[in-house]
């Protein structure tokens, strides 16, 4: 028989004695079990009743009688029709007679339903009165232990001491160093605040059993990882499991079979520029190893766009012709077939930025059946107007690839002071809102926040076989190198031609006889070009070219004073060449430094001095590891160790403190404390606050017009819809009025 978790054992066993008091409680159980017993004799009964009542045979009902006797009166007459009138009265009559019986039925059977429920009254009457004299702590007490007799929490919770106010208030100051991040405290400030808080409760029992119990491969003295294990096991020992933030969007993308990578950038080619070019051999590359499928998601211009942006008035028809164009592009130059696929999303180009912006929610041409893990190249450029779906609520893993320095872009324009103050909190928030994990190529770049540096780009292959045909030529004698000194780059002013034609200005006479050879088009060559001829600078202008052609193959120093690079690309290619480079000893050529054909200066006279350095010696032949250090194999393996793809893409689960705990019966079992699922994290709900915040901001046009934004990017036009066989905008993004 059913106990309906109510305890059935004899009294004295349950009560364990204690006197009169015993004695009261005693007969209140009995009490109980007598009710009990009762009650389910009579729901016994009543069932023996219904069972009987279904088994009996079925007579016809009186209604069906009628009807059938109605029709066959009908029946026998000259006309083969029903007598409606009879079957009308026929359910007049049964209506009536069938109310009447229901009405008595009814009243019965509530006079005896209800029955049993007075009879709890009375019952709950007689108790109260029988423990009036007892005393309420005597009461309370066997109240407690009849609760955790029936409760299912955790055995060892009477182990895990409560948290005290100090802990509570080092876990807050803990987790809201995102908010004070955006306030301008240092997170140094906010450790040394949480470290001292937490160093009073060092001899806690608690830390001692956190101490003992956690394996030796997760203990570490860092006071942030013990207050995390410490909160995780308070909550645990309660029964509480966290379910999700105030800003969750349900689950996200099935990660049971093989993975998928999407890659989104802000560029594509023909439009030779870091990111377009670098996206799509990282794509390339990480595709070659077959464990995950990888999409290349690139803007697509309308024609009129592209005849602005695209070298020689280039233009594609459709997504297709252009796709080609980029494999056999990329193709030609790593030399295997590329197995990724390509996507398109709207994109529209803004000529005073000279970059593409997104046109509507970037994040819905990447189907939800592949949002698994997302690439952004240039994240704070794709999310400064992106208004639609959160990138970390639709992707298991969402990683950054910060390209530009846009701060010192910014700081040359008009009122740059302002504007850069007001981009690098911009930046700040959707790199929070928006990602997990971020790479900065260099130093040169805002530091972010959940960033660190890292190069993860390599070189063309082309440029190292280049580099390995120039030292065999050394070897055997040949002389590899029959020209001087050239400069290539996009000729506007903020890619170093500032800096190069001021120092040819100021070491005019000690650079006597020197000349310097520059490639490279732009909106400033005619300003570039003007200034050098009426400073009578030996500087020789040349049209743009590919840095791989053959006619840059014999120079020997490669120079580049910019500053505003994050990581010369070009640079890089003239290292993979052999080549000697002379730049500037800034924090975006520290990758470079470790090269020993890499000559850094600081000072006008240091870059008059290396010069002089490099056109009188040769470059060292690379190193095989050097060569390697170049190699997109190499910076693909580096982009999957410190955006910890790798572990990513290795692991099904959430990583997990696992302790061992000793019960009270001297058992020793294995608990498992999930921080993140175990307690909320005040960092993801600053996130997703900033995030909601910026949706809101961007789906005003009138406040995406007053900072910049491109005219109807919100969403997609007509053209794009046409062009990438999309649902009509007003399909897409309907206007509802009266």
């Amino acid at each position: 028989m059913a106990s309906f978790g109510v305890d059935t054992r004899p009294a004295a066993a349950a009560s364990g004695g204690g006197g009169g008091a015993g004695t009261t409680g005693e007969g209140a159980l009995s009490f109980l079990s007598r009710g009990l017993r009762e009650d389910l004799r009579l729901i016994r009964a009543r069932a023996e009743e219904l069972e009987t009542f279904l088994s009996a045979p079925v007579p016809e009902p009186e209604l069906f009688a009628r009807l059938r006797r109605a029709y066959s009166s009908s029946a026998s007459s000259a006309r083969t029709r029903l007598d409606l009138s009879a079957i009308g009265k026929a359910f007049e009559a049964d209506a009536w007679s069938g109310a009447r019986a229901a009405r008595w039925r009814w009243e019965a059977e509530e006079a005896e339903e209800w029955e049993p429920v007075r009879m709890v009254k009375a019952r709950l009457r007689e108790l109260e009165r029988r423990t009036q004299a007892q005393s309420p702590s005597d009461m309370l007490h066997k109240l407690k232990l009849s609760l955790k007799s029936m409760t299912f929490a955790p055995e060892t919770s009477e182990d895990v001491p409560p948290l005290d106010l100090g802990e509570l208030l080092a876990y807050f100051v803990k987790q809201s160093v995102p908010l004070f991040d955006q306030l301008g405290i240092k997170r140094d400030v906010c450790d040394k605040l949480v470290e001292s808080l937490c160093s009073k409760r060092k001899d806690h029992p608690a830390y001692r059993f956190l101490s003992e119990s956690e394996p030796s491969s997760l203990r570490n003295d860092n006071v942030g990882d013990e207050l995390d294990l410490r909160i995780a096991s308070v909550l645990q020992s309660t029964g509480h499991h966290y379910e999700g933030g105030f800003w969750s969007d349900g689950p996200k993308s099935d990660i049971s079979g093989k993975r998928h990578v999407a890659i989104v950038t802000t560029a594509s080619l023909p439009w030779m520029t870091g990111t377009a070019v670098n996206p799509l051999f990282r794509a390339a590359y990480l595709a070659k190893s077959s464990k995950q499928d990888v999409t290349l998601v690139v803007p697509w211009l309308c024609k009129s766009d592209q005849e602005l942006v695209y070298p020689n008035s280039m233009t594609f028809s459709s997504p297709q012709e252009q796709e080609t164009y980029m494999r056999n592009w990329l193709e030609e130059r790593v030399g295997f077939k590329t197995d990724f696929k390509i996507s398109f999303y709207p994109g529209k180009f803004q000529k005073e930025r000279r970059s593409i912006i997104p046109a509507g929610d970037t994040s819905q041409f990447i189907p939800s059946k592949e949002a698994d893990i997302a690439i952004l190249e240039e994240p704070e450029h794709l999310n400064w107007y992106h208004h639609g779906k959160r990138w970390t609520d639709k992707f298991n893993h969402v990683v950054g690839v910060v390209h530009t320095n846009y701060l010192e872009y910014i700081k040359r324009e008009k009122n740059g002071a302002i504007q850069a103050f007001f981009v690098k909190h911009i930046n700040n928030l959707v790199a929070r809102a928006y990602c997990h994990k971020i790479l900065r190529l260099s130093g040169a770049t805002q530091d972010l926040p959940k960033s660190m540096i890292c190069n993860v780009h390599g070189v063309n292959p082309k440029f190292l076989e280049v580099g390995e045909r120039i030292a065999a030529e050394r070897e055997s004698g040949q002389q590899s190198f029959s020209k001087g000194a050239y400069f290539l780059g996009k000729m506007v002013w903020a890619k170093g031609y500032r800096e190069l034609i001021d120092l040819f200005a100021k070491h005019k006479s000690d650079l006597e006889g020197f000349k310097l050879d520059i490639y490279g088009n732009g909106e400033d060559s005619h300003e570039v070009q003007s200034a050098a001829r009426k400073l009578n600078l030996n500087l020789n202008f040349h049209k743009g070219r590919d840095h791989a052609d053959d006619s840059l193959h014999g120079y020997k120093v490669f120079i580049n004073p910019s500053i505003s690079d994050v990581l010369c690309t070009a640079t890089a290619e003239a290292l993979a060449m052999g080549k000697f480079v002379v730049c500037a000893d800034h924090p975006s050529n520290d990758f470079f430094r470790s090269f020993p054909n890499c000559l850094t200066y600081k000072t006008s006279e240091d870059f008059v001095a290396r010069v002089k350095e490099a056109m009188t010696r040769d470059p060292q032949p690379l190193t095989p590891e050097q060569r390697y250090d170049l190699s997109w194999e190499a910076a693909t393996q580096r982009f999957m160790e410190h955006s910890e793809l790798d572990k990513v893409l290795n692991s099904d689960s959430s990583s997990e403190c696992t302790s061992s705990v000793t019960t009270e019966s001297g058992k020793s079992r294995d608990t498992r404390m999930r921080r993140s699922a175990s307690a909320p994290n005040m960092s993801d709900v600053v996130d997703g606050g900033l995030a909601f915040v910026h949706y809101c901001f961007t789906g005003s046009e009138l406040l995406r017009l007053s900072t910049g934004a491109v005219p109807g990017t919100r969403d997609y036009n007509k053209q794009h819809s046409l062009d990438l066989h999309l649902p009509p905008p007003q399909v897409q993004n309907p206007v509802y009025g009266w």
